[in-house]
């Protein structure tokens, strides 16, 4: 009977001792299942933050793209007005010269505008946008028209 009592306390024994182990692995298992979540959190604020910096970056490669497609339109403004300048080809001499004419009196009368614009308001938007589109319109009218130097073949020939 001692026999007997001493398997059925060993039985007792190692059924608790595997009740205990399994415990212990469930609560190691919620232990290691919180921290590969938080790893898996810190993973996924990684990635959001790699995603905004991208957004940022390509935002910021846009807005450069447009300034230079801007800044290029508006030279291609300029070169098409400087050919339509130059494609007059051949006319009667006083319609070329009335021609000449038309920017330098076009400048002058919205020059002669603005300074009465600035005589008569007394709004100071409105005589800083008409001063801004009389310099405009000046620098591009004759902004790029001065006369050029004569090359070196030129110069040789």
């Amino acid at each position: 009977m001692a026999q007997l009592a001493g398997l059925t306390m060993d039985a007792a024994a190692g059924g608790l001792f595997g009740l205990i182990g399994t415990a212990l692995g469930r609560v190691t298992g919620i232990f290691e299942r919180r921290q590969a979540f938080a790893q898996e959190q810190a993973r996924w604020q990684h990635e959001l933050k790699l995603h905004e910096l991208t957004m940022q970056a390509r935002g910021q490669e846009t807005e450069a793209e447009l300034a230079l497609i801007a800044q290029s339109g508006s030279w291609s403004g300029l070169e098409a007005s400087i050919m339509a300048d130059a494609a007059i080809g051949e006319a009667s001499r006083w319609v070329i010269n009335t021609l000449r004419l038309v920017r330098p009196t076009l400048t002058m009368l919205l020059w002669l505008i603005t300074g009465w614009i600035f005589a008569r308001t007394q709004d100071g938007s409105i005589v800083e946008a008409a001063v801004f589109a009389a310099t405009a319109a000046t620098l591009w009218w004759f902004g790029d028209r001065a006369p050029r130097g004569r090359s070196a073949a030129q110069r040789l020939a």
